[in-house]
């Protein structure tokens, strides 16, 4: 089978031939149709995950996917060959991804069946981005009336971000460059885009007491606890702690557990969330597709298997 996978730390992703692999008790061989780029690509690539997962060279790159079921394993319940499904790669070590034509992965985590009306590109761009967007704004648990700052708010967490606190009845600042960025978070629900170039005068200008909440998805942390007012809450994906032990902060990672994914594809199918489809590529330009990523994105970027 096709994959993109690198040889060894250092080493540049490249289109490589390997064996289809076999899905083991309680595991689901899924043929892969589409996948999407996360920042977490980035960081298995550059081996900044080393210590967290045992990488098993070549490392197949690619955290969530969607497909067909090609085979099960023993013990496999939930799904049947033939039925579509979609998720996050939850495997202990770092070697089969979603940037593959076949990927195994656990039946029990991870794994939910795609919903009449949600097609691929769209549910391998849901999964990983959208449980990660769930988990922060159930972090903030913003209400009707409160101001949430979304930073970090182009990409996919950001964009599912911004619909889930909205859909909660809040007020949605949302950073992004002047232009297609902020005409892309607005088309989203955020009242007010915010420059991040300007960061404090603008959101001050916006809620001079300061806002409620902030989802941490980029940017400087520190900066953007002190435009909390006090006692405010904060989720941040990327491991970010704030000095103030007075705002009720939370480190937020993705939880694809089936339940979710469920909820999130629901909502899409129902019209409720959108999937923000950005540039599409194919398999073979995935390296070029992580080096589009690193520039800036709106939306999620997809790939096509």
């Amino acid at each position: 089978m096709q994959t993109i996978a690198f040889e060894k730390f250092g080493a540049a992703p490249e289109l490589t031939e390997l064996p289809i692999p076999e899905p083991g008790p309680g595991e689901v061989l899924v043929r892969v149709r589409a996948a999407s780029v996360n920042g977490f690509d980035l960081g298995v690539l550059g081996g900044a995950l080393q210590g967290v997962y045992e990488y098993e060279f070549p490392v197949v790159l690619g955290k969530d996917y969607a497909g067909e079921v090609a085979a099960v394993g023993t013990g496999v319940e939930s799904v049947s060959v033939g039925r579509r499904v979609f998720g996050v790669v939850m495997r202990p070590t770092l070697g089969q991804g979603g940037y593959a034509e076949y990927l195994a992965v656990p039946e029990q985590y991870g794994l939910a069946v795609i919903p009449e009306g949600l097609d691929d590109a769209r549910a391998a761009a849901l999964a990983l981005s959208g449980t990660a967007a769930l988990g922060a704004i159930e972090a903030v648990a913003p209400g009707s009336g409160d101001i949430v700052l979304i930073s970090g708010a182009t990409g996919g967490v950001g964009a599912f971000a911004i619909q889930l606190a909205v859909a909660r009845g809040a007020t949605v600042l949302a950073t992004a460059r002047p232009g297609a960025e902020a005409a892309f978070v607005t088309g989203l629900g955020a009242s007010v885009a915010i420059d991040h170039t300007d960061l404090a005068a603008q959101v001050r200008a916006v809620a001079p007491a300061g806002v409620d909440a902030v989802v941490h998805l980029a940017g400087d942390g520190a900066a953007l606890t002190e435009l909390l007012v006090p006692d405010g809450r904060l989720a941040s994906t990327v491991h970010f702690t704030p000095a103030d032990p007075a705002v009720r902060a939370t480190v937020v990672m993705a939880d694809p557990a089936r339940g979710r994914l469920e909820y999130l594809a629901d909502e899409v199918v129902s019209g409720r969330l959108r999937v923000p489809l950005g540039r599409a590529y194919e398999l073979s330009e995935v390296p070029q597709a992580l080096t589009d990523f690193t520039e800036g994105t709106i939306g999620k970027f997809t790939v096509t298997v």
